[in-house]
């Protein structure tokens, strides 16, 4: 069964990533608070269309739409959230909530085997693959064009195909999934169908314009595709003394 052939290209964020501002953790940030005993940055739970980390009562919430194949995405990954982490996260005070973009097989593949095991583990698994997004996909790159045809198709056959190809099997079998666990994952077609119209669904929902983006309490912030970009306006979002907070 073809699952891709039929879906709309989504591109990445043509947007760099800049320099970063202060990280929100940086004594010099606009954040303040006491973090030291919160643990809301370890919670989560799966939600309709993905996965919520933080406090479900936080009083802000954050939208993070994400593809695994997205250079701009990992970029984030590595600039952004440990720092979100530590200062909105931890203490509840924010939860962001990721949703997964499927642009391409590769994408699908990813995102089955990160929503693979508990809700428990998903954090780990989603930024386990971001962070060795340049080693895996340049595998992918380089893989003969009759095996990437093969990928195209989308279904159980060819994600198991590119799980092996790609190492992403190994990756997660070395934290502890069994291989039986990981290949019934992948070969869950309802589960990838379901990555596919909740896609659509946020495509309908939030026009999501590419990769990564972001919606803050419900609302798309255009033109915001990075950290460097997020980063100021969250700060004013949760400026001492700002009335929303």
């Amino acid at each position: 069964m073809a699952l891709l052939p039929a879906l709309p290209a989504l591109p990445a964020a043509a947007q760099s990533s800049g320099d970063s501002p202060n990280g929100l953790d940086d004594p010099g940030s606009s954040f303040s608070g006491d973090t030291r005993r919160a643990a809301w940055h370890a919670e989560v739970v799966q939600t309709e269309r993905g996965h919520m980390i933080g406090n479900p009562d936080a009083d802000a919430a954050l939208i993070e739409f994400i593809s695994y194949t997205c250079g701009h995405c990992a970029s984030f990954a590595r600039e952004g959230e440990s720092a979100l982490d530590l200062a909105l996260l931890a203490p509840g005070i924010m939860n962001v909530e990721v949703r997964s973009v499927i642009r391409n097989p590769i994408d699908l593949t990813v995102s089955l085997l990160v929503a693979c095991g508990g809700a428990d583990g998903f954090k780990n698994r989603h930024r386990m693959y971001l962070l060795s997004q340049d080693a895996w996909m340049d595998k992918a790159r380089s893989a003969p064009q009759g095996q990437q045809a093969i990928w195209a198709r989308g279904d159980r056959a060819a994600r198991l195909n590119a799980a092996r190809a790609l190492d992403l099997d190994d990756m997660l079998a070395e934290r502890g999934t069994s291989m039986a666990d990981i290949n019934t994952c992948l070969s869950d077609d309802a589960a990838a169908l379901e990555l596919i119209s909740n896609g659509n669904a946020d495509r309908d929902e939030f026009a999501v314009p590419g990769t990564p983006s972001f919606a803050l309490d419900g609302e798309l912030l255009n033109e915001v595709h990075s950290w460097s970009a997020l980063y100021p306006i969250l700060a004013e979002r949760f400026r001492p003394g700002n009335a929303r907070n």
